[in-house]
């Protein structure tokens, strides 16, 4: 759908721009999006949209309802002030925990403002669709979200409140689900082609979301908050998270007996590799956490880190949290700096490991007292695994689960998140429909988000030059940018040419301002990040403009009908 035509004059726009960074921001898109005058801050992790970042905001929003209706997709439009009950319903009352905003009315009755849809959507369709013959359908939102973020920053990227598209599929069968997700699928690869944005889509962990598949769409830029992995010999990519590892067991009959060695002054990895003159890979990394409350072990090799994100992600919805120095106390069998599994795991404590830690391998670990250690304790020999998860973070180099090529790791912006959520919500709330064989069929959600406010963002840290913003057409806030170079004469021919520019159907900006120099016009033409940018110049008593790429600096003289004519193939 094509753009409405438009000329907008500067002298009366409401905008502006600034020539330094505001102190507190970090990242290119934070200082760009407020140095252009696209947005302020209002308070922490809460930004006022003026009326060229709407315009952004707006195209994002007109990009993702086009491809969202054209997989046949309703949109409605959900309240942001929402009752405590489904929630507490669902249990994500308590599992948001610190993120969720709430408040009482006037009679004390609880409320929140929604961070994300799922069991208002579940009940919007129990009540619409009684039988198979509503389903499946596809329902979407562009609606504002909140979560109490702690530490709110990079501008619009982690906002306390922000722009989000959420969508969400019912179906009666797995076969309907995999079909609506494989829709959505399509479509954000439409909608981020078009957004101009380069992209990876990625393996990824549902976490408290539950569902059986999922995937995060990711934006590479080096702002970006999460970090994936990428194969550079197979198709393979994943958020660190998610990324997985093949381990075969050995034969663990090779190895003798457990030896208790006498290591002093050896609580930390470092110190114990030192002190016995092995590789820290031939040690046992005990990380005790507590997860609800309960102490847990987690064993990785000790060259290794434990990801607590991507240990939290497995095990959600429990809390995790490290232990402390109290947490020993009464626990003599505990010994801090020497905890080893051999006879406590399964028995004073759950033990996972990482996959590295596989049965039949040996280590060195801690023999449970104070100043001691055990040689050639044996996965499955002298204790037992309850359960292995992926937990290590992952470096670079780390072989590829598919081809075992060393994966690269990169940073990125997560622009998108697909799920398939199976039956949790339609569990919690009960939500059936007359099935075919008469009989009630308890229905199958996806659930699939993009951040609208933050692929503006996204879009300014990948496609910023040294001059300032550089949007693709398809978002920018015009398509042509007139600049008037000073003298009336020159400002009458801007005004001439933005009028025939518009009247060929494209939306343009005339920089008419009086008072303001050539130079800080030319410098906000480049601030502000239109495509094109149109001067009246010095030859403009001959009639002639100077037209310019935004991205690519060529320039080229025209006349104002030369300019005016090749609209359609050069805009």
């Amino acid at each position: 759908m094509a753009h409405a035509a438009q000329v907008q004059r500067m002298s009366r726009l409401m905008i502006k721009t600034l020539r330094d960074d505001p102190a507190d921001a970090e990242t290119a898109s934070h200082k760009l999006l407020v140095r252009a005058g696209y947005v302020r801050r209002s308070s922490a992790g809460i930004w006022t949209w003026l009326p060229l970042g709407k315009k952004v905001l707006e195209n994002v929003s007109r990009i993702v309802r086009e491809e969202m209706d054209a997989i046949g997709g309703q949109e409605v439009l959900l309240p942001a002030l929402l009752p405590k009950e489904p929630y507490e319903a669902s249990g994500r009352w308590e599992e948001y925990g610190d993120l969720l905003f709430r408040l009482k009315d006037r009679k004390g009755a609880d409320y929140l403002l929604g961070p994300t849809h799922e069991e208002i959507f579940t009940l919007t369709v129990k009540d619409q669709c009684t039988s198979y013959k509503d389903l499946p359908v596809i329902l979407y939102q562009i609606q504002t979200k909140y979560r109490d973020e702690a530490r709110p920053r990079s501008g619009v990227l982690r906002g306390r409140e922000f722009q989000m598209k959420d969508s969400y599929s019912f179906d009666t069968t797995d076969e309907g689900l995999e079909q609506s997700y494989a829709l959505h699928r399509q479509a954000y690869q439409k909608i981020f082609e078009r957004l101009g944005l380069d992209y990876r889509i990625v393996s990824a962990v549902s976490g408290a979301m539950g569902g059986s598949a999922s995937e995060e769409f990711l934006a590479p830029a080096a702002a970006g908050e999460d970090t994936f992995v990428d194969c550079p010999a197979c198709d393979y990519a994943a958020n660190t998270e998610a990324v997985t590892v093949k381990v075969e067991s050995a034969d663990g009959s090779v190895h003798g007996p457990v030896e208790e060695l006498d290591t002093p002054d050896t609580p930390t990895i470092e110190t114990l590799a030192e002190h016995l003159g092995v590789p820290a890979s031939a040690t046992l990394k005990n990380l005790l956490v507590k997860v609800d409350g309960e102490i847990v072990a987690v064993g990785v090799p000790g060259d290794r880190e434990v990801d607590l994100g991507k240990l939290g992600e497995h095990l959600a919805p429990a809390t995790v949290e490290l232990v402390t120095a109290e947490d020993f106390t009464g626990r003599p069998e505990l010994v801090r700096g020497y905890v080893g599994p051999q006879g406590l795991a399964g028995k004073a404590f759950r033990y996972i490991a990482d996959p590295r830690v596989a049965p039949g391998t040996s280590w060195i670990t801690g023999a449970n007292k104070e100043g001691k250690h055990a040689r050639d304790v044996v996965v499955g020999r002298d204790f037992e695994v309850d359960d292995y998860l992926d937990v290590v973070v992952v470096e670079p180099g780390d072989p590829c689960p598919s081809c075992g090529t060393g994966l690269k790791i990169d940073r990125a912006i997560e622009i998108g998140h697909i799920f398939q959520l199976g039956r949790k919500y339609a569990d919690a709330f009960g939500l059936d429909v007359l099935g075919q064989n008469g009989k009630p069929a308890r229905v199958t959600m996806g659930s699939y988000g993009i951040g609208v406010s933050r692929a503006v963002a996204a879009l300014a840290e990948q496609t910023h030059d040294e001059s300032g913003l550089c949007w693709p057409r398809e978002v920018a806030p015009a398509d042509v940018h007139v600049v008037a170079a000073g003298k009336a004469k020159q400002t009458e021919l801007a005004l001439e040419v933005g009028e025939q520019l518009g009247a060929a159907g494209l939306r343009v900006l005339v920089d008419d301002r009086a008072g303001v120099s050539p130079g800080v016009k030319f410098t906000d033409a480049e601030l502000l990040g239109v495509p094109t940018i149109v001067v009246a110049g010095r030859r403009a008593a001959e009639g002639v403009v100077e037209v310019k790429d935004r991205r690519t600096g060529e320039r080229e003289e025209l006349t104002v009908e030369e300019a005016s004519a090749c609209s359609g193939e050069r805009y």
